[in-house]
């Protein structure tokens, strides 16, 4: 090989440390890959793996769907670039008319972005600007994002903030855990009590609601843990809400787009926002968001307050409309209902079978398996991550998430079928088996 000679790709891949900034670089598991397709990676090494990560939540119709793949081309053809504003497209307006079909009633206006972050970004700005308040409220245990803003409302782990303490002041509340539960509670009853008393005893002492722009919130908790609350506990957020004339901003960048088994948590639930942060599945892989609020809302965000380049790029709104439509035509909301249902069911028995089984937790197809010290009970980030190359080297991939890594996500495609599911679960049998601990 001549001194000039390039490397080849599994070349750079082994120097990858040499080539991206180990905040990119140190992820689990950077598992070299050449391809995807439906529910599975196809790794350099010539093996095939079964993907219950979705790309973290983003690959909700399955890698590379054809529908997606032939709109993504055919957009090529004409548009590569936007950029709104400048030029108006038929996809973005097409996409934001399908978008008011599926979302609740109301939330129908959009800030098209590029990814969650900035989606919460815009949340954050509209409700400040709106209210002309300046105070959030957000929740211990939320994760939001990690640029300025949205960091000053992440408290999923006090390392994302290390040295990066935000100048401007916001308040933080105890989510609905239930860790917190005190034995022989009703959730139901309990946490929507302890959210009042809670919040009152913050506008007694730190904050006076008519400082406070908005309270935000993930309807159920993604990189914290995968922790669902009580339905109840969200319409009493929402009734604080009203009562104070604060805007309640849903997160829902990972629970959108049939994840919980609705198009949205907000319908699973029952509680609608008056703003909402949408990304993740939004675009099957291509990098697109939305802030979502009333018209009435928006128009009080007036032209120059905000504004983006590359948002709603005309590829990635064909790509959304794409998967929009598959969504409904394979009817993968119910698809996530059924599996998600029937994974359940298999986990649980593998909780009786793995005393390092805590708790499993489950909404749709958002799946969490917490781990522990099964002598302790304490949270056990160590058995997860050895769990987790215990599956990889049987062939699935899963990841992370929990204050301590505790938590084992399971999020796979929407697409999934019950073979499918039966075969991963299999893997994590035997990885449970196999740990030592």
């Amino acid at each position: 090989m001549t001194t000039n000679q390039k490397p080849d790709w599994q070349e750079l891949a082994g120097s990858i440390g040499n080539l991206l900034a180990p905040s990119m670089a140190k992820d689990h598991p950077n598992l070299p890959v050449v391809k995807a397709e439906g529910c599975y990676y196809y790794g350099a090494d010539g093996k095939t793996y079964l993907d219950f990560t979705s790309g973290i939540a983003v690959e909700n119709v399955g890698h590379r769907h054809p529908k997606v793949v032939q709109a993504i081309k055919d957009s090529a053809d004409h548009l590569l670039h936007g950029p709104s504003g400048v030029i108006i497209y038929e996809s973005i307006l097409k996409l934001a008319y399908e978008l008011q079909q599926i979302l609740p009633p109301k939330l129908d206006n959009f800030f098209f972005a590029n990814s969650g972050t900035e989606a919460i970004e815009g949340a954050i700005k509209l409700a400040k600007y709106a209210t002309k308040r300046q105070y959030a409220i957000s929740f211990t245990g939320c994760f939001h994002g990690r640029s300025m803003g949205a960091l000053s409302v992440s408290t999923s782990k006090s390392k994302y903030r290390k040295y990066l303490q935000p100048s401007w002041l916001t308040y933080q509340l105890p989510y609905a855990h239930p860790d917190d539960l005190p034995q022989g509670e009703d959730p139901a009853v309990f946490f929507p009590d302890k959210l009042e008393k809670d919040v009152e005893k913050l506008f007694n002492h730190q904050v006076t609601p008519e400082e406070v722009a908005c309270i935000i919130l993930e309807p159920v908790l993604g990189e914290g843990g995968y922790i669902i609350p009580p339905k109840e506990w969200l319409s009493k957020a929402r009734e604080i809400c009203d009562r104070h004339g604060i805007l309640l901003i849903f997160d829902e960048v990972q629970t959108g787009f049939g994840r919980t088994g609705d198009w949205f948590a907000a319908q699973t639930f029952g509680v609608t926002p008056d703003i909402m942060a949408i990304a993740k599945g939004i675009a099957a892989g291509l990098p697109l968001s939305a802030t979502v609020a009333s018209k009435e809302l928006m128009e009080k965000w007036p032209l120059g307050t905000h504004g983006t380049t590359f948002g709603g790029n005309p590829m990635a709104c064909s790509a959304a409309l794409a998967s929009i439509e598959v969504l409904k035509e394979e009817k993968l909301l119910e698809n996530a209902q059924k599996m998600g249902t029937y994974a359940m069911e298999e986990l649980l028995k593998l909780k009786e079978k793995h005393h390092i089984i805590k708790t499993i937790r489950g909404v749709g197809l958002m799946i969490g398996i917490e781990l522990q010290d099964p002598v302790t009970g304490k949270p056990n980030g160590e058995a997860v991550m050895e769990v987790l190359d215990e599956c990889l080297k049987r062939g699935v991939l899963f990841y992370l998430c929990g204050n301590a890594g505790e938590v084992i996500r399971m999020i796979p495609p929407l697409t999934v079928s019950k073979e499918q599911i039966d075969t991963g679960l299999a893997i994590l049998d035997q990885a449970l088996q196999s740990y030592k601990g």
